[in-house]
């Protein structure tokens, strides 16, 4: 019997979640749960740069396995990036001190397609799937853990942007001039994107979530004509009986394309009442959506909001408590405490 298919992980909670079963209580899990917010991640952060610590599979399944066991969460996630994939593909990634992802090299027209280098995972990228191991081995036998990977939309701005962007010019610049160069892009990154999410699966993670943070700056359009096929082919792809979650922010207008995408999972940001999203999303599991700014309030208003998100859920199968987005660097310890027991109080 192998890890993945152990007992206490497939009657897991998060796992029966993904699988839209009933569980005796909603599970939660966070985004960036291993963090700056927690004292012993800037510990290890201030002796190495972030790239560095990716790269480190013991740090990287310490820092994972510290902050599920120090939580409480129901399912961990791999410590790790998704910007580690852009290197292999040909890419000049660094991250300077206190500030985004730079890429040296962006891509900027069909000339740029001679570059981009096709990827064996197993070789560019062994220390993820050795820190997935390791994870495995030394998580509690009943919390899963997640692995992840970028969306074809969200790691192509950033390679065509060369770093983060608030209105994506030069991506749409590319997507409008030249759409047959945008999508031989994200053909390749979907290509090695599917053999690295099943890498991760293989080395132990029983779940996978594609993050598309940047996917809401899509009209549904765009998003329908030259990013959908690519999203759903990397879906598809995904290793059959391991749960698919796909996270996106601002998807609001995407929702009747995203819920024929194929993920067991839709995750949900806080622009939306959990309610309205599951209406428009049908039949699948929802994640989300309390505002992570929220754990910037009182303690009392922290656990009334997640009484408001429960509410919004009814008890219905297949909700997974998470945040809107990640857990910002500045958040009190103690509200993220409150969160998880008020959830697993409920």
């Amino acid at each position: 019997m192998t890890e993945a298919s152990a007992p206490a992980l497939q009657q897991s909670l998060f796992l029966k979640a993904c699988r839209r079963e009933k569980t005796d209580r909603t599970p939660i899990w966070l985004m960036r749960q291993a963090g700056r917010y927690m004292k012993e991640y800037r510990e290890i952060r201030a002796r190495m740069p972030f790239i560095e610590l990716c790269k480190d599979s013991d740090l990287a399944a310490e820092v994972t396995v510290h902050a599920a066991h120090t939580l409480g969460v129901d399912a961990a996630i791999i410590f790790s990036d998704i910007l580690m994939l852009v290197e292999p593909l040909g890419f000049e990634l660094s991250y300077g001190k206190d500030q985004g992802p730079r890429i040296a090299n962006p891509f900027r027209s069909s000339a740029d397609l001679a570059r981009v280098r096709p990827v064996q995972p197993h070789d560019s990228m062994s220390y993820v799937f050795d820190a997935v191991r390791k994870t495995r081995r030394a998580l509690r036998e009943n919390v899963p853990l997640i692995g992840f990977a970028g969306a074809p939309f969200t790691m192509a701005s950033y390679v065509i942007e060369g770093g983060g962007s608030k209105n994506f010019i030069e991506t749409k610049r590319l997507l409008y001039a030249d759409p047959a160069a945008f999508g031989a892009l994200l053909e390749k990154i979907t290509t090695a994107t599917i053999d690295y999410v099943n890498g991760q699966a293989a080395a132990g993670a029983q779940a996978i979530q594609i993050f598309d943070s940047w996917v809401g700056a899509l009209s549904p359009d765009d998003f329908r004509r030259h990013v959908l096929p690519h999203t759903r082919r990397l879906i598809a792809g995904i290793t059959p009986g391991v749960p698919t979650i796909y996270f996106g922010t601002q998807t609001n207008g995407l929702f009747p394309m995203l819920r024929d995408l194929g993920a067991n999972v839709i995750g949900v940001d806080w622009r939306v009442e959990l309610d309205a999203a599951w209406t428009a999303l049908g039949d699948v599991a929802i994640q989300g959506n309390l505002d992570p700014v929220v754990l910037f309030g009182t303690e009392a208003e922290v656990r009334s909001q997640v009484r408001r998100v429960l509410r919004q859920a009814g008890g219905r199968p297949g909700h997974i408590f998470n945040l809107g987005h990640g857990v910002l660097p500045e958040t009190p310890v103690e509200n993220v405490l409150a969160l998880i027991d008020e959830v697993k109080g409920a």
